[in-house]
């Protein structure tokens, strides 16, 4: 069970003082934030691409980078990598230079992304949203599995037997799929054999388990082994001391995230309710103290089969203080508790077989 954080690096205004913090100030923060997550002995930090005003890494292989050579032992991957709208050969160029700067500790998660404002900025055409990715995602398998490539499609030049360097420490780089939670999004990673990374933030989580099943099903459908098959979790959580300090800390920013989102959206008004109901043990939220937030986790392995849990913190914009405690409880109070219960649990099921 690996456990660790992600990141989309948001610079929206403070909810107390309006506040915008600049770009370089944030992007210094999220290094100090993955350097803590390694200290504490959390297992994977993740960076979000974005291309809009309020948020900070448009290029994670560059913020992972600058962490790389700060850290010794955690995992570094985007979260996500907008592949539809970037040239595979320079993710994979861009991730096995991560990959040597970190020494084999790189990942990329491909995914489409929430926004579409990088289609216009790289001029890519929107409408061929589904194309680009499946494309992209074949190009980027391609250049993982031979060092000369040569690939043809229908939106990127042609590649005759040419080479596609530094290659990475790792063999094979590790490539995720990142998933909203549709079906066909699972099927895919599934018949490919690709780890499958689910966004959990909303609803019940135990809502997943039949997409997770169907993952596992169409991989095993394509002849791979089940057992070596990983899923991710990225939910929104938070913790303190006391659940009531961690609710009461989270509630104003992640009001005020969900609610600019929300008018862009069109949802429902986001208030203390909805909050409190999300936070719930069947909730999507994962606020609390070290011990509620544990117990979540561990539910949330039992039955639905996630294998990494990755927790977005924070949500909107912060004190960075208030983030880094709570990386520092993720990695000292909760993961430990989490690691224990299920291994126990693993072989309690070993043991059953």
């Amino acid at each position: 069970m690996e456990i660790g954080i992600t990141s989309f690096v948001e610079t929206k205004p403070d909810v107390k003082t309006g506040e915008v913090m600049s770009h370089a100030q944030r992007l210094r923060e999220v290094v100090e934030e993955i350097v803590l997550a390694d200290r504490v002995g959390l297992d994977v930090f993740g960076v979000g691409e974005h291309h809009r005003k309020d948020y900070a890494a448009s290029s994670p292989a560059v913020v992972l980078s600058a962490a790389a050579a700060q850290t010794k032992r955690i995992r570094l991957t985007s979260a996500v990598t907008v592949l539809s709208s970037v040239d595979p050969v320079r993710v994979f160029q861009d991730f096995a230079t991560l990959d040597g700067i970190s020494n084999g500790r790189a990942e990329i998660m491909a995914g489409r992304g929430s926004f579409v404002e990088s289609f216009p900025l790289f001029g890519y055409d929107l409408n061929d949203y589904e194309e680009l990715f499946e494309e992209h995602l074949e190009l980027l398998l391609k250049i993982r599995e031979s060092e000369k490539v040569t690939w043809k499609g229908g939106h990127r030049p042609a590649i005759n037997n040419l080479g596609v360097y530094p290659r990475p420490i790792q063999n094979p780089l590790p490539i995720w799929v990142g998933s909203g939670g549709n079906q066909e999004s699972a099927i895919r990673a599934g018949l490919l054999g690709l780890p499958l990374m689910l966004a959990i933030i909303g609803g019940n989580p135990m809502q997943f388990e039949p997409l997770v099943q169907l993952y596992k099903k169409a991989a095993a459908h394509a002849g791979h082994d089940e057992s070596r098959l990983k899923v991710g979790s990225h939910s929104i959580g938070f913790i303190a001391e006391n659940t009531e300090t961690a609710a009461d800390t989270f509630f104003p920013s992640t009001q005020a995230g969900m609610n600019k989102l929300g008018r862009e959206r069109g949802w429902a008004h986001y208030d203390r309710a909805s909050f409190d109901a999300a936070r719930s043990f069947e909730g999507a939220l994962y606020v609390g103290d070290p011990e509620t937030v544990a117990q979540k986790i561990i539910h949330l392995r039992k039955n639905v089969g996630i294998t990494r849990f990755m927790m977005y913190v924070p949500l909107s914009t912060m004190p960075h203080d208030q983030v880094m405690r709570a990386i520092e409880l993720l990695g000292t109070e909760v993961a430990p508790r989490v690691r224990e219960e299920i291994t126990k649990w693993e072989a309690e099921m070993e043991g059953k077989q």
